[in-house]
Formats: structure tokens, C-alpha cells, sequence
């Protein structure tokens, strides 16, 4: 067994957030962490965390936020769901539910410190991280998320050429309820996409 392979069983027995909460009362619902990874794969999406389609599946992104982020990436569901080349590890990898007004609740607190820096230290092979959403972004580029998700995703060409690797490329949720937001930015879709694309098309090859 490897060690990806020890993290990804592990993962998939945690409760912290139902029996040992340390931020807020315990996960109204039984843990169903959902994760997408593989050694091999060069591509990582960091999501928020699963909604209740994703809950219910057990698979990321089987939503209409899925089908959006698909068609800004330029894959289809075969290439998307292909773990030997794209994983998906998000901030949260457990439903966290719902708040008064019927709106996912943020990450819990608990998952990425007890998880993330151990998955990602098991994929040798990413080159490029999508910071999908401003929990990613904040973890991934600190003090360099400054100014709000618009200013941070605005900054995408400066973020993308920073000498680091993996390299980071941070992107708005492709949730419906950012339609607004794609409305009063259209350089997301004219600029920003066509170059997401042919770097999503390189690490597919």
C-alpha cells in the first residue's frame, strides 16, 4: 500500500468533525469526505467543499458547477473523472451542510490542517493547482489574496508566473450564484478561460 493509498483509507474513516469538533457544534450528518487523486495526476482542482448532490453521490463536482467548471477547463466527463490525471482535493472533503438561508456552509475548520498538506505531499506529480473560490485561494497564496476574490483572480497572469511549483491559478466558483459576478467580469471568459484551457489541454497529453 502506498502512502497515498494510506492517506486516501484514512480519509475516508475520518470523523473529526462529528465526534471531535474543534470549531463549532459537530457535522449535522454522518462524514462522506469525497477526494478524487492519484500519484500520477499533474492537474488539481481545490474546491470549497462537497454540496448535497456531491454528498449524495459520493463523487465531486456532480453538479451544475461541475458542468461549468467542465466547459471552462475544456473537458469532458471521462477526462475529468480520469484520477490517473486530474485530482480534486478540496478545502472541506465533507458536506458541511446548510446555513438558515439554504446555503452551503463554509469549509469545515477541522479538514484542511489535519489533511491537506498530507494529500498533497502524495501527488509528486502536480504541476498546476486551480484555487477554486476564495478558501482555496486564501490557503494556497496567503498575504497574496489580498483585495477579495475579484482582485485576487484579476491578478491571475502575476500569480501564474510566480516561480513556485506546483504553479497556482486561482478562478471564481462556477457556482449559479456567481453568474452575477461573470456578468460584471467578462475578461474572466475572454482572457482568463481560453489560457485556462490550453494549460489544462498541455497537462492532459
Amino acid at each position: 500500500m502506498t502512502k497515498l493509498d494510506e492517506l486516501l483509507r484514512d480519509l475516508a474513516a475520518c470523523r473529526i468533525c462529528r465526534d471531535a469538533p474543534l470549531y463549532g457544534p459537530p457535522l449535522p450528518h454522518e462524514p462522506r469526505p469525497v477526494i478524487q487523486a492519484a500519484a500520477t495526476a499533474r492537474l488539481c482542482i481545490a474546491g470549497q467543499a462537497p454540496g448535497t448532490r456531491v454528498h449524495l453521490s459520493g463523487r465531486p463536482f456532480t453538479d451544475p458547477s461541475g458542468v461549468r467548471l467542465r466547459a471552462w477547463l475544456g473537458l469532458d466527463e471521462a477526462s475529468f473523472y480520469d484520477a490517473s490525471r486530474v485530482a480534486i482535493v478540496p478545502m472541506g472533503h465533507c458536506f458541511p451542510g446548510l446555513d438558515a438561508k439554504g446555503g452551503d456552509l463554509p469549509p469545515r475548520r477541522e479538514c484542511a490542517p489535519t489533511w491537506r498538506d498530507r494529500i498533497l505531499s502524495a501527488l509528486p506529480s502536480i504541476e498546476l493547482i486551480l484555487l477554486i473560490g476564495q478558501y482555496a485561494q486564501a490557503w494556497h497564496l496567503g498575504a497574496e489574496a489580498k483585495g477579495g476574490l475579484t482582485a485576487t483572480v484579476r491578478r491571475w497572469r502575476e500569480t501564474l508566473s510566480a516561480p513556485r511549483r506546483p504553479a497556482l491559478l486561482p478562478l471564481p466558483h462556477p457556482s449559479w450564484r456567481n453568474n452575477g459576478w461573470l456578468k460584471a467580469n467578462p475578461w474572466f471568459d475572454a482572457e482568463l478561460v481560453p489560457h485556462l484551457r490550453r494549460e489544462v489541454a498541455r497537462l492532459m497529453t
